[in-house]
């Protein structure tokens, strides 16, 4: 990438009331500065975690950015991508009209995140006292889990991809919240199949409580099923190839192919089910700012039913 001393990185977490959770995103944030030393790099919040967005906009503008890439921190384009972080990110602009804002798009299904995937498995196989072979193994590949169905067929399409490309006899799809099947009944199901072994891999950038969650539902099913190894595979966090994931959204929006896919978007489309969602308008979290200019308030969430 070029130099460009006006242009900057924003990078847009969706936050947790988790220390872990928000340590690891800081941690790649980190990371994408030494990848980046060309650009200023800031980040910041959706919801439940401080600095919030606007404040790492409001530090690029004060070191004379007049360009801001904001990329977001998600892996899916649900509601908090299509709705709640252009929303932040559009008020924010109209009170700075001189200052071009570019949104990046998700990282969505991206072959280097497949590869991610792959080695977090393999490392998880690597740990384990037994050797089972994966045609006797059984992949359980767990979303976030929204009321998006796109956004949930995503975690499909992850792991059909992997259970091909890596061989296993077979893989199941869970969420640890909002979209069904949980975790813990599709472990129920799982363990009916008649697989040796159970790896169960978060589909996840970061720790937090939905992580520990899904973790403590595969070791319950693992001690009601002694017969079954589970194995707890680790989530992506700051592996190599997802900062050069991130590196690619951010090329993207420079070079003008920042393209996200909006063919099955519900509030663009009618997408069954959720018909009614087509056209709404585009609804902030929070009221981030007082009368003085500052962080009003401790960030906070008004729609979501998971607070991780």
């Amino acid at each position: 990438m070029e130099t460009i001393s006006s242009t900057a990185i924003m990078i847009c977490g969706h936050g947790s009331h988790d220390d872990g959770a928000v340590e690891e995103f800081n941690k790649l944030v980190n990371h994408m500065r030494e990848r980046l030393p060309q650009y200023n790099v800031e980040s910041g919040f959706l919801q439940f975690a401080t600095p919030v967005i606007r404040t790492g906009l409001k530090k690029l503008i004060e070191r004379g950015a007049k360009r801001i890439i904001c990329v977001p921190g998600m892996l899916s384009a649900a509601g908090h991508l299509e709705n709640n972080l252009p929303s932040e990110i559009n008020n924010f602009a109209a009170l700075h009209p001189d200052i071009e804002f570019i949104f990046g798009r998700d990282l969505a299904i991206d072959p280097q995140l497949l590869k991610a995937t792959r080695d977090r498995i393999e490392e998880c196989e690597a740990t384990a006292a037994t050797k089972v072979d994966r045609k006797e193994t059984l992949l359980m590949v767990v979303g976030r889990g929204t009321n998006d169905s796109y956004a949930n067929s995503n975690v499909h399409k992850v792991a059909r991809m992997l259970w091909e490309g890596m061989g296993f006899g077979w893989a199941e799809v869970s969420y640890s919240d909002v979209a069904y099947p949980l975790v813990d009944e599709a472990m129920k199901h799982a363990m009916k199949l008649g697989y040796k072994r159970v790896i169960v891999f978060p589909y996840f950038l970061f720790t937090g409580i939905l992580v520990r969650r899904i973790y403590a539902w595969a070791d319950e099913a693992a001690a009601a099923n002694p017969n079954v190894e589970v194995l707890n595979a680790s989530h992506l966090n700051d592996h190599t190839q997802l900062l050069d994931c991130f590196v690619d959204r951010i090329e993207e929006a420079l070079g003008g192919s920042n393209t996200m896919n909006c063919l099955l978007c519900k509030y663009r489309e009618q997408v069954i089910r959720y018909e009614s969602d087509v056209g709404t308008a585009q609804v902030g979290h929070h009221q981030h700012v007082s009368a003085t200019g500052t962080d009003g308030h401790e960030a906070h969430d008004h729609d979501n039913p998971h607070k991780d």
